[in-house]
């Protein structure tokens, strides 16, 4: 039985852009379905600069367009990674009709009990400072409006994030991750999500085992914090799932995609 088309839209975390699905888009593709990787604000080929970007939403604009453009009737499968679960999350909230599944990849996701800065503000208690190595932080905007840059360094990159992908990958890496922000100052402002918008999507997570960046025990807690109605496991995917092992990353997006 062949599946009808579906259409993935593919949403970068932290640092990235579009061009971190390169290995995994054709592979979708050459299934017949629709794929769409964005670029976030001031990520990929974005032409906005991070000193442009005030609050999550800024960051968040391109996703928030694409859905709001997307014709009525029309569904897709939201796929976010690490830090792209909150921006899918914030789609989910304003377009829950738009969305048949959600899915986190080794990724932030809020739930609708606690602010949504919750996950991100447990992620840092729990995560020793050395884990970051070279990465730095550094402060930018205006002495009223403070606001947080990161810099993910080199060692973290090819230690953390890449360990498990090739040389080539971790290169690419090195060469195209642009800095970034948390929004840390705006994101504990935001209002909590409700069951209504955000909780009514179906959500499913894709735990990634080796990661060492977002632990496997950080990726269980945040199941059982939120609750999803599926759950599958990469057993030697690091935080780049999409890089490492995108066969298995595939093959599972469309099981997913299958019971939609």
């Amino acid at each position: 039985m062949v599946m009808t088309q579906k259409h993935f839209v593919l949403v970068h975390g932290t640092g990235h852009g579009a061009w971190c699905w390169y290995k995994l888009k054709p592979l979708l593709e050459s299934g017949g379905h629709k794929v769409t990787a964005l670029d976030l604000a001031a990520s990929g080929v974005n032409p906005k600069q991070l000193h442009h970007l005030r609050t999550l939403h800024d960051y968040n604009l391109p996703l928030m367009e694409f859905m709001s453009a997307l014709p009525d009737g029309e569904k897709v499968i939201l796929v976010g990674h690490s830090f792209g679960g909150i921006n899918i999350a914030l789609a989910m909230e304003n377009y829950p009709h738009k969305i048949s599944v959600a899915v986190f990849i080794a990724a932030f996701m809020p739930d609708s009990v606690h602010s949504p800065s919750y996950v991100l503000d447990q992620f840092n208690e729990r995560t020793p400072a050395e884990t970051w190595m070279d990465t730095q932080f550094v402060p930018y905007g205006t002495p009223e409006d403070p606001l947080t840059a990161v810099f993910f360094g080199a060692r973290f990159l090819s230690e953390k994030l890449y360990q498990l992908c090739s040389p080539e990958d971790i290169a690419l890496g090195g060469l195209l991750i642009r800095p970034s922000s948390y929004f840390t100052e705006d994101f504990s402002k935001i209002k909590k999500f409700t069951d209504e918008g955000y909780g009514s999507v179906k959500r499913a997570f894709i735990i990634c085992s080796k990661d060492e960046a977002m632990l496997l025990e950080f990726q269980h807690w945040l199941i059982e914090n939120t609750g999803v109605s599926q759950v599958k496991e990469i057993k030697d995917a690091d935080h780049m799932a999409m890089l490492s092992k995108p066969q298995q990353l595939c093959q599972y997006l469309l099981e997913i995609a299958g019971d939609e």
